[in-house]
């Protein structure tokens, strides 16, 4: 006969452990303490089984019911309800444990040893900044494509596109790493390249060589900072990546020698890189050493000077004097590489200055004093080119620097 909530109420402890049936398998457990159990009892597999429900009054009689009603509907689909509650428990946990902060770092640390120091920092302030704070604490399981969307769409209209493509991909990584681990089962990242601005499908905005002569004059009257304005000057002369320059320190530099040898922490692709320098490099050195030279970074920054300058700062220059989305610090790189290319220098010569890793067997063995003297040459060489654009006078060929 069927329970009422009076008995369940009432039941008294006994010296021994008793049951009070209810039906199709419930029971209550009143135990010598006086404590109550609800049980159910039933059969899978040829075996006995037990599955608990929790404790009254935690747990009502009805509350109990439900819940064997629904253990019941799970046999009746010949599965197992103990086993499927073990699952839903375990996922439970998963889901606490297993968030997305908690899956990127540790797809961080089993990355972090290949990268410079630089660009860790770089990749961990793109979660800590944008993604940990809107879906840290979700479920990596649980994500959707459209609440990846929204948050990297908040960037791009801070007008950050390129950062927000830059972080989607490190996204679609910690996505893809959480599947190979077994914590996921989707990639909400994978697809949404084509829903951004379009960053992901061209280069840096930079600059051509028509567009050379008005840009030299802007920036030559940029009356901001002067460290950053040399900083920028600097970034166009040697061709360096905005994050290797930013991070310099004095004791990199060798004026005598005219050349800078940064270490490989600060490099993309963990290997030192030696800079030659022309005339115009050691310049703008000269001067920055008169205004920083009494500290260990060259671009030290405004309100601690045991801080390198801001990432944004070579950007915001480019931005004051009119060149916003025309023009960016990497674009640079670009430039240099199409204007040497197209004068006929060295190929090998333009790649090492670059910092690329040729894919040629040959020219991949990276050593650093190779086409020292000739990257030298050519380095001068753009330096004038640079002078001339600024000056209107423009000498386009260097016939004896042609490729060898």
């Amino acid at each position: 006969m069927p329970l009422n909530a009076r008995q369940v109420e009432t039941a008294k402890p006994r010296d021994k452990a008793y049951k009070l049936t209810d039906g199709g398998g419930l029971y209550l457990m009143v135990n010598t303490n006086g404590s109550k159990y609800w049980r159910m009892k039933y059969r899978f597999g040829g075996k006995e089984k037990k599955l608990s429900f929790g404790t009254y009054p935690t747990i009502s009689l009805a509350e109990a019911r439900t819940k064997r009603d629904e253990a019941r509907k799970v046999l009746a689909n010949d599965k197992d309800p103990g086993e499927v509650k073990k699952a839903a428990q375990l996922a439970k946990k998963l889901s606490v444990t297993n968030t997305f902060e908690a899956i990127a770092l540790e797809w961080y640390n089993a990355k972090v040893s290949g990268w410079s120091k630089s660009y860790a920092d770089y990749v961990n302030r793109g979660f800590k900044n944008n993604i940990f704070p809107f879906l840290g604490s979700q479920p990596v399981n649980e994500i959707k494509p459209l609440e990846l969307l929204s948050v990297l769409q908040r960037m791009e209209k801070r007008g950050a596109p390129e950062l927000a493509s830059k972080v989607r991909q490190r996204c679609n990584e910690v996505f893809r790493y959480a599947i190979v681990t077994g914590r996921a089962e989707y990639n909400p990242a994978a697809d949404l390249g084509s829903a951004l601005q379009g960053h992901e499908k061209q280069h840096y905005p930079f600059l051509t060589a028509a567009e050379l002569p008005d840009f030299l004059q802007k920036l030559s009257n940029y009356s901001g900072s002067l460290i950053t304005l040399l900083a920028t000057r600097l970034l166009i002369l040697t061709g360096l990546r905005t994050v290797e320059l930013r991070l310099a320190e004095w004791s990199e530099i060798d004026f005598d020698n005219r050349i800078w040898e940064i270490p490989k922490t600060r490099m993309k692709m963990k290997r030192p890189h030696v800079v030659p320098l022309s005339a115009q490099s050691l310049s703008a050195l000269r001067q920055l050493k008169v205004l920083t030279g009494n500290y260990k970074l060259i671009f030290a920054g405004r309100n601690d000077v045991n801080k390198a300058m801001s990432e944004a700062s070579i950007n915001m220059v480019i931005k004051r004097i009119g060149y916003d989305k025309r023009a960016t610090g990497h674009g640079f790189r670009h430039t240099m590489s199409t204007i040497l290319h197209e004068q006929g220098f060295n190929s090998a010569w333009i790649e090492t200055q670059l910092a690329h890793v040729d894919k040629n067997s040959i020219r991949g063995t990276y050593n650093h004093a190779q086409y020292i003297e000739g990257r030298r040459e050519m380095m001068q060489w753009y330096a004038d080119f640079m002078d001339a654009f600024q000056g209107g006078d423009v000498v386009l060929k260097k016939e004896h620097f042609r490729n060898v």
